[in-house]
């Protein structure tokens, strides 16, 4: 029998981690400068808080490849937004517990004796709560009275209309306050249900705390993964549907229960968000973090030895006409290379402008069109030469909406833009809608508004902002090496495009 050396041993492990840096690194589809695990899988955005001057994300996370099993909470922090620590998981299922299938999604919070506290799902115990030990937030300890609400006691009516997934929690004067519940797809009911506790062990149900608006949400939408602040003067909540993505209601708050006034969604129809969280920085600005998931399918996934990226960190303010505006955080500033400027440029109806000495697949573009002329502008990225391969953002005037189409997103036929998660149908879903080749989402401009795009670039992953009020995201695989080519198009008549920067941008690792 041949005896290794510890050394031999220690060679042996150095050697493998250079290997599966060195595949990470070759893949054409990991993202730079999005945030993600060093490996392993991740969706959603868990507990997002802003504390000691560091920004800390929590997210769903197995770290043994790209596979969905029981969870844990990875953990990250930055203190500039950009570039993130990985820290040691803060959340793990104990052995025979009521947790002991996963530690599932939840919120964050700062209890009444100024302690950073996080609430959860506890598979199959129900709700749970766990409190720092040490200012990094690394060390946790759970609460000797978890589960603080069984699943026993959530459902209201029968196991098979309420569930105690996906709880957030806060604080208003002596009281906690804490959102917990949500309907099951296909039940009618309200959207989730609130609970109050003064000392976080004890806990009654106040209520239901909002009804679901049909006008702006389908039947079958649930409220998962819930956030709950305030933004200007009204409160927002924050939330992602299983069937259809992250989405948000402003309204008002009135006696413990939430009244929606305004509805829109972050994510186009079959769309890849579905996990966010929000925080408050100490400059006051309410930052949006999001789960973008795959489309490639659970084998390719297990073989790269990664699924999931973590949206840009986005600012969210509320407008003078109390709609939401959404920013990408001006930090990411810090990451622009090689500046690119065109100013004036004519693009003639009907017709594509290439842009020559713009072009790569880890760039942010910035774009001023006036809004005359066109009735559809649009940007093609990550295009071959030929067209077989691209990308297609666009506004289109006359039926109002920012739509990205993705027909020609990538050459591999293994992909499949499937709504719901990766290889997994809907159930019950009409065939035709099995397969997507776009999402939309409403956008109207302004009387003598110019259209403002901006588009992040990177690998895999598309996030486009328009006018500082709507959003996209889209995942495209390309497959050609020379799928690299940034060009614009009009329809309708021509467009005067005030100006045109271009950056690469660097990585964040």
């Amino acid at each position: 029998m041949i005896m290794t050396s510890e050394s031999d041993q220690i060679d042996d492990l150095i050697r493998s981690s250079r290997e599966l840096q060195e595949k990470f690194y070759s893949d054409p589809y990991r993202p730079v400068y999005h945030f993600m695990p060093p490996w392993g899988w991740m969706n959603d955005i868990n507990g997002a808080i802003f504390w000691k001057g560091r920004y800390h994300v929590f997210y769903q996370n197995i770290s043994w490849g790209g596979v969905y099993r029981a969870m844990r909470w990875g953990h990250a922090s930055s203190v500039d937004l950009v570039h993130w620590i990985h820290h040691p998981i803060a959340l793990t299922p104990s052995v025979n517990g009521y947790d002991r299938n996963g530690c599932w999604s939840g919120g964050s919070f700062v209890n009444k004796q100024g302690v950073p506290t996080v609430i959860y799902h506890g598979e199959p115990g129900g709700v749970c709560i766990a409190t720092a030990e040490d200012e990094m937030l690394v060390r946790w300890t759970k609460q000797q009275a978890n589960p603080i609400v069984p699943m026993s006691e959530v459902f209201d009516g029968g196991e098979d209309r309420n569930s105690a997934l996906d709880p957030c929690a806060w604080v208003d004067g002596d009281t906690y306050y804490a959102l917990i519940g949500n309907y099951v797809p296909g039940i009618e009911g309200d959207g989730t249900n609130l609970f109050e506790s003064q000392d976080l062990e004890n806990w009654k149900h106040v209520g239901p705390f909002y009804q679901s608006e049909r006008r702006w949400t389908e039947f079958d939408e649930d409220c998962a993964v819930p956030s709950f602040f305030p933004i200007g003067d009204m409160h927002m909540l924050l939330f992602g549907s299983h069937l259809l993505g992250s989405q948000y209601y402003l309204g008002k708050l009135v006696n413990n229960r939430f009244y929606p006034e305004a509805h829109s969604r972050l994510s186009g129809h079959w769309g890849p968000l579905g996990g966010p969280s929000c925080m408050q920085d100490a400059k006051g600005r309410r930052i949006y973090f999001d789960w973008i998931r795959e489309y490639r399918g659970s084998d390719q996934e297990k073989e790269s030895g990664w699924s999931g990226v973590m949206t840009l960190p986005r600012i969210l303010s509320l407008a003078e006409t109390s709609t939401l505006q959404i920013e990408p955080a001006p930090e990411l500033e810090v990451l622009r290379m090689n500046p690119r400027t065109h100013k004036s440029l004519r693009v003639e109806p009907n017709s594509e402008l290439t842009l020559d000495n713009i072009e790569g697949n880890t760039l942010e573009l910035n774009i001023e069109v006036r809004s005359t002329g066109w009735t559809e502008f649009g940007v093609l990225v990550c295009a071959s030469p030929g067209g077989e391969e691209q990308t297609s953002v666009s506004v289109d005037v006359t039926t109002k909406t920012l739509k990205v189409d993705f027909t020609k997103s990538s050459l591999n036929e293994n992909i499949q833009f499937v709504p719901f998660r990766g290889d997994q149908p809907v159930e019950g879903l009409p065939e035709e809608k099995q397969k997507t080749q776009a999402q939309e989402t409403t956008f109207e401009l302004n009387l003598e508004e110019n259209l403002r795009l901006r588009l992040f670039i990177d690998h895999s992953v598309l996030e486009v902002f328009a006018n500082e009020r709507q959003c996209l995201v889209q995942r495209m695989y390309p497959t050609r090496s020379d799928s690299v080519g940034v060009r614009l198009f009009c329809r309708g008549g021509d467009a005067e495009v005030k100006q045109l920067q271009a950056w690469d941008m660097g990585s964040i690792h």
